[in-house]
């Protein structure tokens, strides 16, 4: 059984900017709910959290195991969807992990925008997409680069 829950799954430029032919990937948020993990009593967690190792720390629920957050919502795409060797449950390089808190206060833009961010990687920002008379599509980034597409 999964201790996740999909929230959200959108389209997103493959390498976090969008332009004329760039490639789409899915990503998804998943959210882990307050109770999992949790040391109130009755929940199941007596003996400790199994996934304190890869998750935000667990929260303190009510005896029912709700909570005003969320324990954690990860962002991934399906590239890393797949669990590790340490632990079933943990995905093997998700792009972001927020505690329940952090993604409750954050915009859409502010989410998307750290998505986008992980997606780039360490590859410069695209600053400006040029179109020529010709039709001749020209990217800019923001470390002076350029390469036409």
């Amino acid at each position: 059984m999964s201790i996740y829950a999909t929230l959200w799954s959108l389209k997103f430029p493959r390498y976090g900017d969008v332009h004329t032919g760039c490639e789409w990937i899915e990503v998804t948020a998943q959210a882990v709910p307050p109770h999992v993990g949790s040391s109130t009593p009755r929940l199941g967690y007596e003996n400790g959290d199994p996934y304190a190792d890869f998750l935000p720390p667990a929260l303190v629920t009510d005896e029912d195991g709700h909570a005003e957050f969320m324990r954690a919502v990860v962002i991934i795409t399906e590239e890393t969807k797949k669990g590790t060797a340490r632990h079933p449950q943990e995905y093997s390089n998700p792009l972001l992990t927020l505690d329940g808190k952090q993604h409750a206060s954050m915009t859409f833009d502010e989410l998307h925008d750290h998505i986008c961010n992980a997606l780039r990687g360490d590859r410069p920002r695209l600053v400006i997409e040029a179109i020529g008379l010709e039709g001749r599509h020209s990217l800019h980034f923001g470390d002076g680069t350029s390469r036409n597409s």
